[in-house]
Protein backbone atom coordinates (compact mmCIF):
# COMPACT_ATOMS: atom_id res chain seq x y z
CA UNK A 1 0.00 0.00 0.00
CA UNK A 2 1.32 3.50 -1.08
CA UNK A 3 2.02 6.30 2.09
CA UNK A 4 2.41 10.31 1.49
CA UNK A 5 3.75 12.27 4.07
CA UNK A 6 1.30 14.74 4.22
CA UNK A 7 1.99 18.40 5.58
CA UNK A 8 -1.28 20.28 5.07
CA UNK A 9 -4.94 19.09 2.85
CA UNK A 10 -7.35 21.35 2.35
CA UNK A 11 -9.77 22.98 -0.08
CA UNK A 12 -9.34 26.41 -1.68
CA UNK A 13 -9.57 27.98 -4.78
CA UNK A 14 -5.89 28.23 -6.84
CA UNK A 15 -4.73 31.84 -5.78
CA UNK A 16 -1.14 31.80 -8.06
CA UNK A 17 -0.49 31.10 -11.92
CA UNK A 18 -2.36 30.03 -14.92
CA UNK A 19 -5.44 28.32 -13.29
CA UNK A 20 -6.21 31.22 -10.41
CA UNK A 21 -9.78 31.26 -8.99
CA UNK A 22 -10.18 27.70 -9.74
CA UNK A 23 -11.27 25.85 -7.08
CA UNK A 24 -9.17 23.30 -5.92
CA UNK A 25 -7.78 20.25 -3.14
CA UNK A 26 -4.47 21.23 -2.24
CA UNK A 27 -2.21 18.17 -1.44
CA UNK A 28 1.09 19.44 0.43
CA UNK A 29 3.72 17.10 0.82
CA UNK A 30 6.51 17.27 3.75
CA UNK A 31 9.85 17.67 2.26
CA UNK A 32 12.06 20.25 0.10
CA UNK A 33 15.62 20.25 -1.04
CA UNK A 34 15.41 23.77 -0.91
CA UNK A 35 15.05 26.73 2.19
CA UNK A 36 14.25 29.54 0.03
CA UNK A 37 15.76 31.36 3.38
CA UNK A 38 16.76 34.78 0.65
CA UNK A 39 12.91 35.61 0.52
CA UNK A 40 11.80 38.95 1.88
CA UNK A 41 16.15 40.37 2.98
CA UNK A 42 18.37 42.34 1.96
CA UNK A 43 20.66 40.72 -0.97
CA UNK A 44 23.11 38.11 0.68
CA UNK A 45 21.05 37.82 3.78
CA UNK A 46 19.24 34.79 4.85
CA UNK A 47 15.97 35.15 7.43
CA UNK A 48 16.13 33.57 10.90
CA UNK A 49 12.78 34.08 12.11
CA UNK A 50 11.49 30.46 11.90
CA UNK A 51 14.39 30.30 14.75
CA UNK A 52 12.23 31.53 17.63
CA UNK A 53 9.19 29.34 16.31
CA UNK A 54 11.01 26.24 16.84
CA UNK A 55 12.65 27.68 20.22
CA UNK A 56 8.87 27.06 21.35
CA UNK A 57 8.05 24.44 19.36
CA UNK A 58 5.89 22.57 22.01
CA UNK A 59 3.57 24.98 21.95
CA UNK A 60 2.51 24.11 18.63
CA UNK A 61 0.30 21.08 17.87
CA UNK A 62 -0.78 21.46 14.08
CA UNK A 63 -0.55 23.41 11.08
CA UNK A 64 -3.06 26.22 12.24
CA UNK A 65 -1.46 27.18 15.20
CA UNK A 66 1.92 28.12 13.87
CA UNK A 67 2.56 31.45 13.12
CA UNK A 68 3.02 33.08 9.69
CA UNK A 69 6.59 34.91 8.45
CA UNK A 70 7.49 37.91 6.58
CA UNK A 71 10.34 36.61 5.40
CA UNK A 72 12.02 33.29 3.99
CA UNK A 73 9.72 30.22 2.50
CA UNK A 74 6.11 30.99 3.89
CA UNK A 75 5.60 27.16 4.06
CA UNK A 76 8.54 26.72 6.05
CA UNK A 77 6.96 23.80 7.92
CA UNK A 78 6.40 21.85 5.34
CA UNK A 79 9.82 21.37 4.86
CA UNK A 80 12.28 22.00 8.08
CA UNK A 81 12.73 18.71 10.10
CA UNK A 82 11.93 20.22 13.01
CA UNK A 83 8.00 19.78 12.23
CA UNK A 84 8.01 16.78 10.64
CA UNK A 85 5.60 15.50 13.75
CA UNK A 86 2.68 18.06 12.45
CA UNK A 87 3.19 15.76 9.21
CA UNK A 88 2.01 12.77 9.37
CA UNK A 89 2.41 9.05 6.99
CA UNK A 90 -1.54 8.40 5.22
CA UNK A 91 -2.44 5.49 3.30
CA UNK A 92 -3.16 6.90 -0.43
CA UNK A 93 -6.78 4.39 0.06
CA UNK A 94 -7.96 7.12 3.30
CA UNK A 95 -5.80 10.01 1.65
CA UNK A 96 -8.00 9.77 -1.37
CA UNK A 97 -10.97 9.14 0.91
CA UNK A 98 -10.83 12.52 2.34
CA UNK A 99 -9.82 14.31 -0.47
CA UNK A 100 -13.01 13.88 -2.16
CA UNK A 101 -14.89 14.35 1.29
CA UNK A 102 -13.30 17.88 1.36
CA UNK A 103 -15.40 18.57 -2.33
CA UNK A 104 -18.31 20.72 -1.84
CA UNK A 105 -20.72 17.52 -4.04
CA UNK A 106 -18.34 14.59 -2.32
CA UNK A 107 -17.04 14.00 -6.02
CA UNK A 108 -14.62 15.69 -8.58
CA UNK A 109 -16.84 17.93 -11.08
CA UNK A 110 -15.04 20.84 -12.45
CA UNK A 111 -12.42 21.29 -9.34
CA UNK A 112 -8.17 20.76 -9.21
CA UNK A 113 -6.05 18.77 -7.88
CA UNK A 114 -2.95 20.80 -6.34
CA UNK A 115 -0.23 18.30 -5.52
CA UNK A 116 2.68 21.17 -3.70
CA UNK A 117 4.97 21.03 -0.85
CA UNK A 118 7.90 21.52 0.20
CA UNK A 119 9.12 20.01 -2.89
CA UNK A 120 5.82 17.82 -4.28
CA UNK A 121 8.18 15.17 -6.70
CA UNK A 122 11.53 14.63 -4.22
CA UNK A 123 10.52 11.51 -2.58
CA UNK A 124 6.98 10.54 -3.81
CA UNK A 125 6.65 9.35 -7.46
CA UNK A 126 5.98 5.84 -6.61
CA UNK A 127 3.45 6.82 -4.45
CA UNK A 128 1.12 8.96 -6.20
CA UNK A 129 -0.31 6.12 -8.75
CA UNK A 130 -1.60 4.62 -6.13
CA UNK A 131 -3.25 7.46 -4.99
CA UNK A 132 -4.65 8.19 -8.74
CA UNK A 133 -5.53 4.65 -9.26
CA UNK A 134 -8.35 4.72 -6.66
CA UNK A 135 -11.55 4.70 -7.71
CA UNK A 136 -12.90 7.82 -5.72
CA UNK A 137 -10.16 9.81 -8.36
CA UNK A 138 -11.34 8.19 -11.55
CA UNK A 139 -13.32 11.74 -12.33
CA UNK A 140 -10.60 14.05 -11.88
CA UNK A 141 -9.92 15.83 -14.78
CA UNK A 142 -6.85 18.10 -14.12
CA UNK A 143 -4.32 17.84 -11.79
CA UNK A 144 -1.13 19.86 -11.15
CA UNK A 145 2.05 19.42 -9.39
CA UNK A 146 3.69 22.71 -8.29
CA UNK A 147 7.41 22.52 -8.36
CA UNK A 148 10.62 24.09 -7.87
CA UNK A 149 11.58 22.27 -11.22
CA UNK A 150 14.77 20.35 -10.01
CA UNK A 151 13.19 17.04 -9.97
CA UNK A 152 13.65 14.37 -12.75
CA UNK A 153 10.61 12.51 -13.66
CA UNK A 154 11.39 8.16 -13.20
CA UNK A 155 10.53 6.80 -16.60
CA UNK A 156 7.73 4.95 -14.57
CA UNK A 157 6.27 7.91 -13.34
CA UNK A 158 6.46 9.72 -16.67
CA UNK A 159 4.65 6.70 -17.94
CA UNK A 160 2.39 6.30 -15.66
CA UNK A 161 1.20 10.17 -16.38
CA UNK A 162 0.86 9.72 -19.54
CA UNK A 163 -1.35 6.74 -19.25
CA UNK A 164 -3.57 8.91 -16.76
CA UNK A 165 -4.06 11.53 -19.04
CA UNK A 166 -5.70 9.22 -21.52
CA UNK A 167 -7.65 7.08 -18.91
CA UNK A 168 -10.79 9.75 -19.35
CA UNK A 169 -12.29 11.04 -21.89
CA UNK A 170 -12.64 14.47 -20.45
CA UNK A 171 -9.17 14.75 -19.16
CA UNK A 172 -7.79 17.42 -22.19
CA UNK A 173 -4.26 18.02 -23.72
CA UNK A 174 -3.55 19.51 -20.53
CA UNK A 175 -4.79 17.01 -17.95
CA UNK A 176 -1.50 17.08 -16.10
CA UNK A 177 0.35 20.63 -15.74
CA UNK A 178 3.30 21.64 -13.76
CA UNK A 179 3.87 24.67 -12.33
CA UNK A 180 7.15 25.58 -12.01
CA UNK A 181 8.52 27.86 -9.18
CA UNK A 182 12.71 28.61 -10.09
CA UNK A 183 14.71 29.88 -7.68
CA UNK A 184 16.40 33.19 -8.92
CA UNK A 185 18.88 34.53 -6.55
CA UNK A 186 16.42 36.30 -4.27
CA UNK A 187 15.39 33.45 -2.89
CA UNK A 188 18.92 32.37 -1.38
CA UNK A 189 19.61 29.33 -3.40
CA UNK A 190 23.06 28.79 -5.75
CA UNK A 191 21.97 29.21 -9.21
CA UNK A 192 23.36 26.22 -10.21
CA UNK A 193 20.82 24.11 -8.00
CA UNK A 194 17.81 26.05 -8.76
CA UNK A 195 18.00 26.53 -12.22
CA UNK A 196 17.92 22.77 -14.43
CA UNK A 197 16.41 24.26 -17.61
CA UNK A 198 16.71 20.55 -19.46
CA UNK A 199 14.54 18.97 -16.63
CA UNK A 200 11.78 21.50 -16.81
CA UNK A 201 12.01 20.31 -20.70
CA UNK A 202 11.62 16.85 -19.81
CA UNK A 203 8.11 17.98 -17.71
CA UNK A 204 6.62 19.20 -21.09
CA UNK A 205 6.98 15.73 -22.76
CA UNK A 206 4.54 15.01 -19.96
CA UNK A 207 2.22 17.61 -19.81
CA UNK A 208 1.76 21.50 -19.62
CA UNK A 209 4.77 23.44 -18.14
CA UNK A 210 5.03 26.68 -17.40
CA UNK A 211 7.57 29.02 -15.25
CA UNK A 212 6.68 31.23 -12.52
CA UNK A 213 9.49 33.88 -10.69
CA UNK A 214 9.25 35.15 -7.34
CA UNK A 215 10.63 38.64 -7.21
CA UNK A 216 9.84 41.97 -5.95
CA UNK A 217 12.34 44.45 -7.36
CA UNK A 218 13.50 45.27 -11.12
CA UNK A 219 17.16 43.98 -10.84
CA UNK A 220 14.87 40.48 -9.80
CA UNK A 221 12.74 40.99 -12.92
CA UNK A 222 15.56 41.58 -15.09
CA UNK A 223 17.04 38.53 -13.65
CA UNK A 224 13.65 36.48 -14.74
CA UNK A 225 14.31 37.76 -18.11
CA UNK A 226 17.53 36.31 -18.34
CA UNK A 227 16.89 33.10 -16.98
CA UNK A 228 13.84 32.19 -19.27
CA UNK A 229 16.77 32.33 -21.82
CA UNK A 230 18.29 30.03 -20.58
CA UNK A 231 15.35 27.39 -20.42
CA UNK A 232 14.39 28.86 -24.12
CA UNK A 233 17.90 28.29 -25.30
CA UNK A 234 16.97 24.55 -24.12
CA UNK A 235 13.98 24.41 -25.62
CA UNK A 236 11.20 25.13 -22.82
CA UNK A 237 8.29 27.13 -25.20
CA UNK A 238 5.76 27.43 -22.06
CA UNK A 239 4.38 30.53 -20.03
CA UNK A 240 6.58 32.81 -18.00
CA UNK A 241 5.13 34.40 -15.07
CA UNK A 242 6.14 37.15 -12.64
CA UNK A 243 4.51 36.70 -9.23
CA UNK A 244 5.62 39.48 -6.31
CA UNK A 245 7.14 37.89 -2.85
CA UNK A 246 5.03 38.55 0.18
CA UNK A 247 3.71 35.86 2.20
CA UNK A 248 1.85 38.25 4.35
CA UNK A 249 -0.41 40.96 2.82
CA UNK A 250 1.67 43.74 4.03
CA UNK A 251 5.21 42.36 2.63
CA UNK A 252 2.74 41.58 -0.13
CA UNK A 253 0.84 45.25 -0.90
CA UNK A 254 4.20 46.94 -0.93
CA UNK A 255 4.97 45.19 -4.39
CA UNK A 256 2.16 43.35 -6.03
CA UNK A 257 1.51 46.25 -8.17
CA UNK A 258 5.11 47.09 -9.26
CA UNK A 259 5.53 43.20 -10.25
CA UNK A 260 2.07 43.49 -12.42
CA UNK A 261 4.05 46.81 -13.86
CA UNK A 262 7.58 45.40 -14.11
CA UNK A 263 5.38 42.52 -15.97
CA UNK A 264 4.13 44.66 -18.52
CA UNK A 265 7.22 46.18 -19.12
CA UNK A 266 9.01 42.89 -19.69
CA UNK A 267 6.38 41.78 -22.08
CA UNK A 268 5.75 38.63 -19.57
CA UNK A 269 2.86 37.46 -17.98
CA UNK A 270 1.84 38.50 -13.97
CA UNK A 271 0.66 36.08 -11.34
CA UNK A 272 -1.05 37.60 -8.40
CA UNK A 273 -1.49 35.87 -5.01
CA UNK A 274 -4.97 35.53 -4.01
CA UNK A 275 -4.62 33.51 -0.86
CA UNK A 276 -2.79 36.47 0.43
CA UNK A 277 -5.47 39.26 0.04
CA UNK A 278 -8.28 37.21 0.24
CA UNK A 279 -7.72 34.71 3.10
CA UNK A 280 -3.80 36.31 4.47
CA UNK A 281 -2.28 33.51 3.62
CA UNK A 282 -3.18 31.67 6.41
CA UNK A 283 -2.20 27.85 6.85
CA UNK A 284 -5.25 25.67 4.78
CA UNK A 285 -5.85 28.49 2.29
Amino acid sequence: MSKIKVAELFYSIQGEGKYQGVPSVFLRTFGCNFECAGFGMPKGEKTTEIEPIIAQIDEYQDYNSLPLVSTGCDSYASWHPKFKHLSPMRNTDELAEDIVNLLPFKEWRDEHLVITGGEPLLGWQRSYPGLLNDPKMSKLKELTFETNGTQKLTEDFKEYLQYWGSLNEERGRDAVTFSVSAKLSCSGEKREDAIKPEIVCEYEEVGYTYLKFVVATEKDAAEAVETTQTYRNAGFTGHVYLMPVGGVESVYALNNKHVAELAMKMGLRYSDRLQVPLFKNRWGT
